[in-house]
């Protein structure tokens, strides 16, 4: 069977579409450099149509940080990209502060992500409650989960670590702000590309301080 890939007058079509200036990546295959695109044209075609594309392509050019691609799928990276940035709101809760200085949106100011922080955690809800880093740990697992383990969260908001605060109870700890309720109806290629995405982000320190594999 023959393997189909992306064609290059597909990924003209599809990166002059967003009206944005996407640069694919010649010469840093392992790496992007912010709100580039890498080269697609031998990602196979096989698993998602058009506006698929377009979707993986916008992830790219949205994603706030560089990106580390080595050994990653490339469509599911930018695919969760584009999820988790134009979808799911994960950094409204999950960096802190969101935004950086002069770049908050709700203040009328142009929108500018607090990639220094991105995703690393520390959001307070209340007096013991606080957002998890989400950034790869030294092993490269996501929050220090692998994917069995992220997926088990999503699907059924269990806290893994077991931090406080215990609810319902300690023996079956929910995880109280984050809407898993809704996250929990993802496909299983979605949650793939999301935790494909946060593997590709650069790690931080961040809450907990040492994520757990």
């Amino acid at each position: 069977m023959t393997r189909r890939t992306v064609p290059s007058s597909l990924l003209a079509v599809a990166l002059a579409l967003p009206a944005c200036a996407a640069v694919a990546l010649a010469d840093e295959p392992s790496a992007t450099r912010v709100g580039t695109v890498p080269d697609l044209s031998g990602v196979s075609t096989e698993s998602f149509g058009f506006v698929e594309l377009r979707r993986i392509i916008r992830g790219y050019q949205i994603a706030p940080v560089p990106l580390d691609l080595q050994g990653k799928d490339l469509a599911l990276v930018g695919l969760g990209s584009y999820i988790v940035n134009a979808q799911g709101g994960c950094n409204d809760c999950h960096t802190n502060p969101p935004f950086a200085p002069n770049g908050n949106p709700h203040q009328g100011q142009p929108k500018r992500i607090n990639a220094a922080r991105y995703l690393a955690g520390g959001m307070p809800f209340g007096p013991v409650l606080m957002s998890r880093n989400l950034t790869p740990n030294a092993q490269g697992r996501p929050a220090g989960l692998t994917f069995a383990q992220f997926r088990e969260t999503m699907r059924t908001g269990k806290d893994l670590k077991n931090l406080p605060p215990h609810v319902p109870s300690a023996e079956n700890d929910l995880l109280q702000v984050m809407p898993w309720p809704v996250y929990s109806e993802m496909i299983e290629r979605d949650l793939r590309a999301i935790y494909e995405f946060l593997r590709a982000i650069p790690p931080l320190t961040g809450f907990p301080a040492q994520p757990q594999p």
